[in-house]
């Protein structure tokens, strides 16, 4: 008998937080880290205006398309979950959020780490994330990639094994996680397709309070305002990378790879409380040769 599909919730990242902080799915499933996929695919529709259709996991939206207007509507039941696999040029690739574009393929990625304790094993994570970069860069270069790593921030007292102490004492990180975010560091801003393989458009590193009454808020004091790898900017670097390589450079395929912007008046948009982010809000220049009233299947103009 199948199991039954969970839904793509449309979720704030507090909720995502506090799922993955909580754990209550146990170390072994990913439980904890599901919540989080749904929280990136949702907003790289409703911040970056891509079509749900084109997006793994399929988020719980459907595009309406009336005349010049594009309307965002949330309907939970056209939710998907799952991840895509990707031709990577050394082996083949499952990404958590995928977007991926006719006749193009895989334009933007997002893999997702989750780090409960046993923080010494971050040197692991750094040798996966060289190679799952190179991997997918080989096969396209073009590939927005970003890299989302998430760690709970669990504090030193009495009791708690040092390897899996995040915050000491005084208030500092510990330094398995500094030397993490270090080596990170050097890994993120990949900014033309000519340049490094082996290093992301855009990475991020987030701290999440496990305690109550906190539980699933950011730790805000890392990393640092001058670093690279703050979560606040993830999104415009993806999408800055996006319009770059996609839609400035290629004009000519526009039809195909421009993002909408949706009409003020979007269902989806009218008073939610999940549009903790801005959405991508306004109207297409060009006219519609087609007939009012009929969903968007993709964003031609």
């Amino acid at each position: 008998m199948a199991k039954p599909r969970r839904a793509c919730s449309w979720i704030s990242l507090k909720e995502a937080l506090t799922a993955f902080a909580e754990n209550l799915s146990g170390h072994q499933g990913a439980g904890h880290i599901k919540p989080l996929h749904r929280y990136v695919s949702c907003r790289l529709v409703v911040e970056g205006g891509f079509d749900p259709d084109d997006i793994t996991p399929r988020p719980p939206f459907v595009v309406v398309r009336r005349g010049r207007r594009y309307l965002l509507e949330h309907v939970p039941e056209t939710e998907r979950p799952g991840e895509r696999t990707i031709l990577g040029g050394l082996k083949t690739k499952d990404v958590d959020v995928v977007v991926t574009r006719n006749g193009i393929g895989p334009v933007i990625a997002v893999s997702m780490k989750g780090t409960l304790n046993a923080f010494r094993n971050l040197t692991n994570r750094m040798e996966e994330a060289v190679g799952d970069c190179t991997n997918l860069h080989i096969s396209y270069p073009a590939l927005v990639y970003g890299f989302l790593q998430v760690m709970r921030a669990n504090r030193e007292f009495e009791g708690v094994s040092p390897n899996d102490v995040a915050i000491c004492q005084n208030g500092d990180v510990s330094d398995a996680i500094s030397r993490y975010h270090d080596v990170m560091a050097r890994l993120a801003g990949r900014d033309d397709v000519r340049s490094e393989t082996t290093k992301y458009e855009a990475v991020a590193i987030a701290l999440v309070n496990p305690d109550a009454p906190n539980v699933g808020e950011l730790i805000t004091t890392f990393p640092p305002d001058t670093s690279p790898l703050r979560l606040c900017d993830f999104f415009a670097k993806l999408y800055a990378q996006y319009d770059r390589r996609f839609i400035y450079s290629a004009p000519r395929l526009e039809s195909i790879t421009r993002r909408f912007s949706w009409d003020p008046e979007s269902p989806a948009l009218e008073g939610s409380p999940k549009c903790e982010y801005e959405p991508r809000i306004g109207y297409v220049e060009q006219e519609s040769p087609e007939s009012d009233d009929r969903e968007a299947g993709s964003p031609t103009g």
